[in-house]
């Protein structure tokens, strides 16, 4: 973050000094210099990808197309529905589609930004809790995406959600993820896929789910006036970071230097999955991953929040092994992890996938790698937060790269729609591989097949996944 700062904040120092240009030029520039081609640029950090964001929405011309997961009303999901709007009000068409299962925004916030004639918003799957007892698999088959598409040019996917812990502005807990920033041909394959979502009976307007509930121009007005007000407190929004992303276009000929170009394919579930009436089925992605897993000829190297593989998985590890390819995974211990129940599901699968021959690393809550990836948080901070991993990643013989928002378990290969690239370039390749293997280092995490990661939390908490164990839950997972 230091480094990303320093660097941002001299290039406007030079950028001062230069003639002023359109904002979008230097990417214009980029894409039509390479006709056909994609663009790749990995964002490691949590400032990376939140300057990324909140720069292209602050330089939109015609578009913003944004599909998540999660969108929380903290500090950071705030700022991005104020940055939102004020697109709209220079005449940008913002569209936003939010999965129902984990939106917290109020009502009215939600159809006060509806109300905007440049702003439409849907809700995935917006079954109610009693829909369990009809339809099972509906209420848990989810979107998981997480796409933000800018001008249909340029557009970012990967593990993060819209949610404070995800650029590392949570007080007590924070992810360690990993996006992609895109540009040029594959941005247009991304496009299509969330115009399918959003053409899905799946996708509702927020005002159809809320016929009758009339707004008054003064309570829409107050919302309005309430994001605006928040976004320019600057306790609310840091000045450095502020200053950062008025730096970025300046520091973009940097970043070029690392742009990967060649072939990028996007890959993404359909609406509703697969036709499955139960908890099985398979998609898109997770055939694609497989196909990737199958032509291994050496190694495969991946990191994953939640590690539970389908027995379909476990002979995909278990072909590779037997073919000599090595396979190492990098994954949340017990002390990091956010879900216990899914803990549980690969504790109950530890010690097979350490006797196929499989190097599991278990990260740790308090990992050295965590003073680089992340900013000190603003204000005193008498303990650091625990960090976890929540990047989705796979590289294949070090030449092959996955980046999306795969876990890899049940869920994400039966229930839960994905997207993701996958990236056929050696040096980002090797560069994320790397990342992964940092993250793998004993400072960072405990070799599953030598320590005792388990034994670094209470009784309690051993105890608690233990009956999750028993549990019969490994399809939901």
């Amino acid at each position: 973050m230091r480094r990303l700062l320093a660097v941002l904040l001299l290039g406007a120092c030079l950028a001062a000094a230069a003639q002023p240009q359109e904002p979008m030029a230097f990417i214009d520039a980029q894409i039509a210099a390479r006709p056909g081609q994609s663009g790749a640029y990995v964002l490691e950090t949590g400032a990376h990808a939140l300057i990324s964001r909140y720069w292209l929405a602050e330089h939109a011309r015609e578009s913003i197309e944004v599909q998540y997961f999660i969108w929380s009303t903290d500090n950071i999901g705030i700022l991005a529905a104020e940055a939102l709007l004020r697109a709209a009000d220079r005449g940008v068409r913002v569209r936003v589609l939010v999965d129902a299962l984990l939106i917290d925004a109020p009502d009215v916030s939600l159809l006060a930004l509806a109300r905007h004639p440049k702003v439409e918003i849907r809700i995935y799957n917006p079954k109610r809790l009693w829909s369990l007892v009809g339809d099972f698999r509906g209420y848990n088959q989810r979107m998981h995406d997480k796409t933000f598409i800018v001008d249909g040019r340029v557009a970012i996917t990967g593990g993060r959600n819209m949610a404070a812990e995800y650029y590392d502005y949570n007080r007590e807990y924070n992810f360690r993820d990993r996006d992609v920033l895109l540009l040029g041909t594959v941005v247009k394959d991304m496009s299509a896929s969330f115009e399918r979502f959003w053409a899905s009976e799946l996708a509702v307007p927020v005002a159809q789910l809320h016929e009758g509930k009339r707004l008054e121009d003064q309570e829409v007005r107050r919302v309005y006036s309430e994001l605006r007000e928040y976004a320019r407190a600057p306790g609310n929004f840091a000045p450095e970071v502020r200053a950062a992303i008025g730096a970025a276009p300046a520091a973009f000929p940097e970043i070029a230097r690392d742009i990967a170009w060649g072939r990028v394919d996007f890959i993404s579930d359909a609406p509703g999955k697969n036709t499955s009436r139960g908890l099985s089925g398979g998609g898109t992605t997770a055939a694609a991953l497989a196909k990737m897993v199958e032509n291994a000829r050496t190694r495969v190297v991946i990191q994953s929040p939640y590690l539970v593989p389908s027995e379909r998985a476990i002979t995909l590890l278990r072909d590779a092994r037997a073919r000599g390819v090595k396979v190492r995974i990098s994954t949340n211990s017990l002390a990091s992890t956010d879900n216990i129940q899914a803990f549980s599901g690969y504790r109950n699968q530890r010690s097979r996938l350490l006797g196929m021959g499989i190097d599991v690393y278990e990260y740790r809550p308090d990992p050295e790698v965590q003073r680089e990836l992340m900013a000190p948080l603003p204000g005193a901070q008498r303990k650091p937060p625990v960090f976890s991993i929540h990047a989705k990643t796979m590289v294949v013989d070090g030449a092959i790269l996955y980046v999306g928002t795969f876990n890899f378990d049940p869920r994400s290969e039966n229930l839960n729609t994905e997207v993701g690239v996958i990236i056929e370039n050696r040096a980002l390749a090797a560069a994320v591989e790397g990342a992964i293997e940092n993250d793998m280092r004993p400072a960072n995490s405990w070799n599953a097949s030598t320590d005792d990661p388990d034994s670094h939390v209470s009784l309690i908490k051993r105890s608690r996944t233990r009956f999750w164990q028993l549990v019969p839950i490994k399809p939901l997972l």
